[in-house]
């Protein structure tokens, strides 16, 4: 008995060092592709009950497998010294109440500019629907606190992404390399509409619900099987 919980116990931690390095590996990539400055943004993915968080104010391309930074659900430190990141409320809230594995947070520079001009995005190109539709902006509050996390929530109703009014994007997803995606989806969207709308005279054509209904049941048999 004692051998088969130390062959599970190695497992688990086989799992978080694992999901541990594609957490820094993303949120690394996030820098490269300039969706944040800094340490600006954050990645958490969760293991079971365990969510791995980035820590707050420590540049990734410093973070080493020592540095691994978990809570539980309740938000309670149970892995590592570091200080989880100062958005730990935003995340744990789309853990807690969605199907999520993975969440992305950034500050991209067109989806944030966009954040400041409407409620929601509007629907320019067909990978709306790909994110479940229109993605709404979710009004703004004080960045790690509660009152945040419970706008986003609203925002992310029947959603895997929203934006955050004058603050950035949240995006989740079963894997990092998914979640990830869809930010880079939604920064890619929010500049062809910023693009569209600043030609003068000119007002973009918008997709009708219909027409991302239709587009919805083509992608749920994307790719290959």
């Amino acid at each position: 008995m004692t051998d088969q919980r130390r062959d599970t116990h190695d497992l688990h931690d086989e799992e978080v060092a694992h999901a541990w390095q594609q957490l820094v590996a993303t949120a690394r990539r996030t820098v490269a592709d300039r969706l944040v400055v800094g340490t600006s943004g954050n990645v958490s993915v969760r293991v079971g009950d365990l969510v791995l968080v980035t820590p707050s104010g420590v540049p990734y391309d410093r973070l080493t497998p020592d540095d691994v930074t978990g809570v539980d659900l309740d938000g309670r430190q149970v892995l590592g010294t570091l200080i989880p990141t100062s958005e730990l409320p935003m995340h744990l809230a789309v853990h807690r109440t969605t199907d999520a594995r993975a969440v992305v947070h950034t500050h991209a520079v067109h989806a944030t500019a966009v954040s400041t001009l409407v409620s929601e995005l509007p629907p320019v190109h067909y990978m709306t629907s790909a994110l479940g539709g229109p993605v709404r902006v979710a009004p703004y509050a004080t960045y790690g606190t509660e009152e945040l996390a419970r706008n986003l929530l609203d925002a992310l109703t029947d959603r895997t992404a929203c934006l955050l009014q004058n603050h950035g994007t949240l995006t989740y997803a079963p894997t990092l390399d998914q979640a990830y995606d869809r930010t880079a989806q939604l920064e890619w969207m929010c500049r062809l509409w910023l693009t569209a709308a600043s030609v003068p005279g000119h007002t973009p054509n918008l997709l009708t619900e219909e027409q991302l209904r239709q587009v919805g049941e083509k992608l749920s048999g994307y790719g290959q099987r």
